[in-house]
């Protein structure tokens, strides 16, 4: 019997207390994609949303990112949010979920995507990741409409898309530094990714607990090794 064609591996998903999710749930589409993560207590509070190192999208296009939370109504069609998206100049992002016992609650220190926490009155069901390649165009004018509170940040806010490579900056920026850590821990977490009996790839915990202390070492003994570009192990 024919095996069916793997799943591609575009972006990378991380939620709150899980290893990456590189995988796919369900491909509808060959530009869109589905992540279904399992309902988990606690719930989740923040998922990276990211491109794998090596990917590169379609000229012209974006990969929009949605969401559909779990609610209190019975219909089992998904309710998907567009949250931003991703592609050339912003390979990365952070979206925040609120809970009714953690939306008062931030992190002062992090740069949240989703300027408006999305809020789940089902926090411990699955939720669903929508990753969607679509014309940079649309993704653009789609986060262009997000509310209107998101527009005072400034244009250099994580939140905005870069359409096209921005010119080489003059000092290492937080979102590249973020996008180095993301690769560098991806290389190393790779090699220790197994299959669980549903097919989703699962990396030990004791495998993340080994590359940090090795990514400590590396960062307190050369500090500027990730400012140089540097991802080896």
């Amino acid at each position: 019997m024919e095996q069916p064609a793997p799943l591609p591996q575009l972006f990378g998903i991380i939620p709150t207390g899980l290893p990456p999710i590189t995988t796919p749930t369900a491909a509808p589409t060959p530009t869109s994609f589905a992540y279904t993560l399992p309902a988990r207590t606690p719930p989740y509070h923040h998922i990276c949303v990211f491109l794998l190192p090596g990917v590169t999208l379609p000229p012209d296009t974006a990969a929009a990112v949605y969401i559909s939370l779990p609610s209190s109504s019975n219909t089992s069609t998904p309710n998907f949010k567009f949250l931003g998206g991703i592609g050339p100049g912003k390979e990365s992002a952070i979206y925040k979920i609120s809970t009714p016992s953690s939306s008062s609650q931030s992190n002062p220190d992090l740069d949240m995507d989703a300027i408006s926490p999305l809020t789940s009155t089902h926090p411990s069901a699955e939720i669903t990741i929508g990753i969607s390649i679509e014309s940079a165009a649309s993704v653009s004018a789609q986060i262009s409409s997000l509310p209107s509170h998101n527009q005072s940040h400034s244009p250099t806010s994580s939140q905005q898309l870069v359409l096209s490579r921005p010119p080489a900056p003059t000092q290492t920026t937080t979102l590249l530094l973020a996008q180095r850590i993301i690769k560098n821990a991806f290389h190393f977490l790779a090699s220790f990714s197994g299959n669980m009996e549903n097919g989703v790839e699962v990396v030990p915990l004791k495998a993340f607990e080994e590359w940090w202390r090795k990514f400590e070492g590396r960062v307190r003994n050369d500090p500027g090794f990730l400012e140089r570009g540097g991802d080896g192990d």
